[in-house]
């Protein structure tokens, strides 16, 4: 087996599990928010080993194996840490297809996973993490600033007293997080393992997969209506989550030193469109 480092990181990383799994190394490690993470063959399968020890990539990975590669990558194998995923080999990708002014057709798709991933299975879920407490950085932030984040902040508090149609949620579905599984079909990684109201799910691909796409002339409305209809929420519905969570991450956004120009005015756009600033 193809063992040792693997780009500058650490080899005791992967080591066990290269082992326990008869992996062999097929490309450059290299780390993300989510983990570390080794491209691997699996009896001769492309496949991906992540290993991490962040609680809520560990969450998110407990929801991959009840996934069972419904609407998210197929787990080969897990154990402690370490997660084997089946490795995307399409050769499209959805930051592409808006590139390529298929915007529409990539929204389609993101709302069709959400949908696979949100269908009941009939074996219990793993612990997940409640929404609510994931919006604290929100109420500080809001106090803090003012501005479009009290309507954030607000936005937020009304939902979160009332929601409808709870579920298991991914979390963080966006266009780098849905690949091209090929035959296989558009499939999702990097769960959250979170637990709330559907619609939150939906609310970040208004502001991806960059700030030039998201904020072109009419594709925000376009992308409301589209949503809407194909998952079945009420546009007002979908227009609260998305200002909730354009609020949260734009606190999250300067928590990490960034500027959040485009949340920003995904923010202003929604609350214009509830009536709540002209």
């Amino acid at each position: 087996m193809a063992h040792g480092c693997a780009s500058g990181l650490h080899p005791d990383v992967f080591e066990p599990h290269l082992s326990a799994w008869a992996l062999t190394i097929d490309g450059e490690a290299f780390a993300s928010s989510s983990g570390h993470l080794l491209p691997v063959r699996w009896q001769g399968q492309p496949a991906m080993l992540k290993v991490t020890d962040e609680p809520e990539e560990l969450a998110g990975n407990r929801l991959m194996v009840w996934w069972n590669g419904g609407g998210a990558a197929p787990v080969l194998a897990h154990g402690g840490n370490a997660l084997l995923l089946a490795r995307a080999q399409g050769l499209d990708t959805l930051t592409q297809m808006v590139h390529q002014g298929r915007d529409d057709e990539a929204t389609r798709i993101l709302c069709a996973t959400a949908a696979q991933l949100h269908a009941p299975r009939p074996s219990p879920r793993p612990a997940l993490v409640p929404l609510e407490p994931w919006f604290n950085a929100l109420w500080a932030g809001a106090q803090t600033h003012g501005g479009v984040l009290e309507h954030c902040a607000s936005t937020a508090r009304t939902l979160l007293a009332a929601p409808r149609d709870t579920m298991v949620l991914h979390g963080d579905i966006h266009h780098g997080n849905v690949l091209d599984f090929g035959p296989a079909g558009w499939l999702a990684i990097d769960p959250k393992g979170l637990y709330g109201e559907r619609g939150f799910d939906h609310a970040n691909l208004f502001c991806n997969p960059d700030p030039e796409s998201a904020l072109a002339p009419g594709r925000f409305e376009r992308r409301i209506e589209i949503v809407a209809q194909v998952a079945g929420i009420e546009r007002q519905r979908l227009l609260q989550w998305v200002l909730a969570w354009a609020g949260l991450s734009m606190v999250w956004s300067e928590e990490d030193h960034g500027v959040p120009g485009r949340t920003l005015e995904i923010a202003q756009k929604a609350a214009a469109a509830l009536g709540l600033v002209d």
